[in-house]
């Protein structure tokens, strides 16, 4: 009788009875490789189950993940870097417009006596890498969704969690308006904004109690705290640099 190789247990068959480590390894070969990236870009483990489920029933799913069952979505963490990855070749490819965007502060006279050019540089940064900003601005909403929702009974980790997915799901939103407007030759941001507003208001309304219409007036009270809290953050980087560089 063979003995594991991880835990030294004695083996009779394919796996090992007491921690499950296969008693051969596969031979690597272009099977095994297509395999490796296929789960790297987590197409064997619910890539798009996940963003069906997202577009579908967000709320719902997510909380189902949460509490019942975890198998078939990708993990949280994973999502969103994956989709901010995303997000960035397409955006090499296909400019999200942001230049047009921000020079707006700046077209008009006084444009600068509004925003600094550190803070027009700021904006740039968070419009350019939509999907890292999305972490931080998920960080600051998750306290306002445990304010606004303090009896729902989730901790911050189950909500940063619901996060990570809806903040995903609308970087590919981005993505794919990236792609868009390359092809319509329009500036979309403001619409996406809008757009991913509402989206992230119906899923995080839905995930708590999505028969209750005080649920989504939380939720959008909770972005709204969020992305204020991280305004706010940003502006005061802004001028304190500003006042460094003078």
């Amino acid at each position: 009788m063979d003995t594991c190789k991880n835990c030294n247990e004695p083996v009779n068959g394919n796996y090992c009875l007491n921690c499950g480590h296969p008693t051969e390894v596969k031979k690597i070969n272009w099977r095994y490789m297509y395999n490796e990236i296929a789960n790297v870009l987590f197409v064997n483990r619910g890539m798009f189950y996940t963003i069906k489920n997202l577009l579908t029933n967000p709320g719902i799913s997510v909380r189902h993940y949460i509490t019942e069952d975890r198998s078939r979505f990708v993990r949280p963490i994973s999502f969103i870097v994956v989709t901010s990855l995303i997000y960035t070749i397409v955006t090499y490819f296909f400019p999200s417009g942001v230049e047009d965007y921000v020079s707006q502060f700046s077209s008009t006279e006084d444009g600068l006596e509004k925003m600094n050019q550190v803070l027009l540089d700021i904006t740039k940064w968070t419009q350019e890498y939509s999907g890292y900003t999305n972490l931080f601005i998920g960080f600051f909403m998750a306290f306002g969704i445990k304010l606004f929702f303090r009896k729902a009974g989730y901790n911050l980790s189950e909500i940063y969690v619901l996060l990570c997915y809806v903040f995903g799901l609308t970087t590919l939103v981005d993505a794919a308006g990236s792609i868009f407007q390359a092809i319509i030759h329009l500036n979309l941001i403001s619409i996406l904004f809008v757009v991913e507003t509402i989206y992230i208001t119906w899923a995080v309304g839905q995930f708590f109690n999505e028969k209750k219409i005080t649920s989504y007036s939380k939720a959008l009270l909770s972005f709204l705290f969020g992305f204020t809290l991280l305004s706010l953050l940003l502006a005061f980087v802004a001028i304190m640099i500003g006042i460094v560089l003078k």
